[in-house]
């Protein structure tokens, strides 16, 4: 199963035509798109298999099947957490879709949305296989002091259910010296930063026969401020 994840900064009716015409997916999760229900004609019949949500129908989470596998929205309880969509695919694997957002939280925003969104569906997350993947808005060179729910406290709660960053074990890198940037704030080439990732449990993604990329800036930028991150899994 090849599955891309990638913001597409909004305006996702314009665009996906890039991914049929740059790569060869079968899945595919985005961040910051409309509704496909609630926008054009041409969008909505393209949009075939998907799960959608968001707070407005303008800028959310959706989940695209470009082959036969079937999509079933799962009701796991978000507690006003943002943002997370949670769906089955192909009755096999469990895939929680992500956009992490300050939302308007003083003392949780985001990575900590997503510790706390954790707490909540830890023991549905060890069933395996699972596979988490989206814009995190973290990178482990953002920690505060006095934070104790941080980037490196998500990364090693997952790691604890078998749950891994692929990214980190295909390249042997380690959180925070990432070499291949998947954010170029406000488009600009002088703040790139790491900050989409896919995890998945051990069962379904093996390094040697597995594979995972980023997009090249040169073809995405024009685009969006984020690349898109592509791999494969084992489905």
């Amino acid at each position: 199963m090849k599955v891309i994840s990638w913001n597409c900064n909004g305006a996702f009716r314009k665009k996906f035509h890039l991914i049929e015409e740059m790569l060869d997916v079968d899945l595919m999760v985005i961040q910051e798109c409309e509704d496909p229900a609630q926008s054009t004609k041409i969008y909505k019949e393209w949009a075939g298999e998907f799960c959608w949500q968001g707070r407005n129908k303008n800028k959310g989470i959706g989940i695209f099947s470009r082959s036969s596998f079937k999509l079933k929205k799962l009701d796991w309880n978000n507690n006003n957490l943002e943002s997370f969509l949670p769906c089955r695919v192909n009755d096999s694997i469990n895939l929680l879709a992500v956009w992490t957002k300050q939302a308007n939280s003083p003392n949780f925003p985001y990575i900590g949305q997503l510790w706390k969104y954790i707490q909540l569906h830890k023991e549905k997350m060890k069933a395996s296989p699972f596979l988490l993947v989206g814009d995190l808005n973290s990178n482990s060179r953002w920690h505060t002091w006095d934070c104790w729910w941080n980037h490196s406290d998500v990364v090693r709660e997952l790691e604890e259910i078998d749950i891994h960053s692929l990214y980190h074990q295909y390249f042997n890198e380690v959180q925070g010296n990432e070499s291949r940037p998947t954010l170029y704030h406000l488009h600009q080439f002088d703040k790139p930063y790491h900050v989409d990732y896919a995890f998945s449990s051990s069962t379904i993604f093996i390094k040697d026969e597995n594979y995972i990329n980023v997009g090249k800036a040169d073809k995405w930028l024009a685009f969006s401020d984020h690349m898109p991150l592509i791999f494969n899994i084992s489905d």
